[in-house]
């Protein structure tokens, strides 16, 4: 079974972000202990817009450390943000767990808490600005590493260095890294479509987000990664 440390949990408040008049929580700092979690995500998170994020299906948000390297060298350079957990806007980190590893619906035991898979990130334009790179939300989403999201069926406590460890996968064929090449490479594959619209543990937003592109075909991207979201 799937096993691996917790590196960090992170949690973080509003703050101006961007441009003016816009706010965001993607700043996120460790905590050195404990925290409690519930079906809204950490006790001391927030989420600036509620509209897109935040809530119980998108209660904590987690992002392999895997990436970093690879990120380091498709960026170039130094890049400050990649030299420790955060980057990304998480709320937990690990290494040794990717999109690869991960299905829809997976279950976790984290500390005294029980996490279930809702859904991967889809990236937004708050990550151009975070790491002053135009195009960074769509390169996330191109190349996959984008991270995912919990429901939180069990509230409990989370800390760094507890143990993360799968306890049940009832859709081992979907994958994360499954339903992102379907989200936006394989994007017209109405069998599959299909499929992803009737996964009971998938989030509603992405259940319907299937639904109507079998029948509008592929949405617009284009707020969402440039802004004005």
């Amino acid at each position: 079974m799937t096993e691996t440390t917790i590196t960090a949990v992170l949690v973080g408040k509003a703050a101006p972000f961007g441009p003016p008049g816009r706010t965001s929580a993607i700043a996120k700092s460790p905590v050195d202990g404990p925290r409690a979690v519930g079906p809204e995500g950490f006790l001391d998170d927030e989420q600036a817009d509620r509209r897109v994020h935040g809530g119980p299906d998108k209660a904590i948000h987690h992002y392999p450390l895997d990436h970093h390297p690879a990120w380091r060298d498709e960026l170039g350079g130094d890049v400050p943000l990649l030299g420790q957990p955060g980057a990304f806007g998480e709320n937990l980190a690990t290494l040794g767990l990717t999109e690869a590893d991960v299905c829809v619906g997976d279950r976790f035991r984290a500390g005294t808490a029980l996490l279930e898979v809702a859904q991967a990130r889809q990236p937004c334009w708050k990550l151009n600005h975070r790491f002053a790179v135009p195009d960074m939300a769509k390169r996330v989403q191109t190349t996959g590493r984008t991270g995912w999201y919990y429901r939180v069926p069990e509230p409990g406590q989370i800390g760094p260095g507890d143990r993360l460890t799968l306890i049940e996968r009832p859709y081992p064929q979907w994958t994360l890294a499954r339903l992102l090449h379907l989200l936006y490479v394989d994007t017209q594959n109405r069998d599959a479509l299909a499929e992803m619209a009737s996964l009971p543990v998938l989030a509603q937003t992405w259940r319907t987000l299937a639904e109507r592109r079998l029948t509008q075909g592929v949405e617009d991207w284009s707020k969402r990664l440039n802004g004005g979201d």
